[in-house]
This record gives structure tokens, sequence and C-alpha cells, in this order.
């Protein structure tokens, strides 16, 4: 169900140990995952602790196969977005890696409406109030529509 790939991506990182830990998942503490945002009101935002990441649905266009075809295909190009934070550059680069290799390895070994992705990486930014090292990947996917 394309309309929910980004539960795919959420299945995918919570299906590695090692990586929850990183986010602060231990024992009975929830790991620091989000899916689109992180719910909890605005001034209390900035006290979030790092790392953690956030899962977001960028959009979806579906791909009509042909000109003589003005309704739906059976493919869509789905948005995902992981953004990822940390408290210095090294633990953004070590998370970052993590995160990749964990989404790679899951499609892989897992059946799901993925059928191909391209990935990209947004530049490393810091956020001098928090303070936190932060970076966005990308993930443009082509999905079944069912």
């Amino acid at each position: 169900m394309s309309l929910a790939t980004d539960r795919i991506f959420i299945a995918a990182l919570k299906s590695n140990a090692e990586l929850l830990s990183m986010l602060g998942g231990t024992g009975t503490t929830q790991p620091r995952l989000y899916g689109i945002a992180i719910t909890m009101p605005d001034e209390d935002i900035d006290n979030v602790p790092v790392p953690y990441a956030i899962v977001t649905f960028d959009s979806l266009t579906n791909d009509v196969e042909s000109k003589d075809d003005s309704y739906e295909s059976d493919e869509d190009t789905v948005n995902i977005g992981i953004e990822l934070t940390a408290k210095s550059l090294n633990e953004l680069h070590t998370l970052t890696q993590k995160v990749r290799d964990t989404v790679l390895g899951y499609l892989h070994a897992n059946d799901t409406d993925i059928v191909e992705y391209t990935f990209s990486a947004d530049a490393i930014q810091y956020d001098s109030l928090k303070p936190c090292f932060w970076q966005v990947l990308r993930y443009q996917c082509q999905v079944i529509n069912s």
C-alpha cells in the first residue's frame, strides 16, 4: 500500500536492535524513533534528547503508463525522508550509515511493495539552539500501488 510506505521504513529501522539502542532504546525505554513528527508541545521540542530519527512521508505521484491511459497505473513514486540528529559529527556519520545499511538490508531480506529506490542525502546541518548535527536521508521509491 503505497500511501503507507513510511511504515515499511519504520519497520526496517525497528528491525535493527543495535540501531534502536543508538536511538536510546534500552530495556523498557522506547527508542527515539518517530513517524512524521515528534508529538509533543512545541515549547518542549528543543528538549528532546539526541540522537533521534523521524521518518516522513514526503509525497506520492502516480506514474501513468502511457498517454492513452489517463487513469492510475500500478506504480507510484513515493518520497520518504529520514531525519537524523546526533550530538557530534562523528556520531551523525555513524548513525546515518547504520540507517542506510539497515534500510538496504531490510528491503533485500523482506517482501515489500517497494520495487526499487534511489537514495540521496541532504547537506549536514548544525542547530546551535539544540545543539545538534542533523541530516535528512531521502528515498525515492517505486512502489506497487496495491
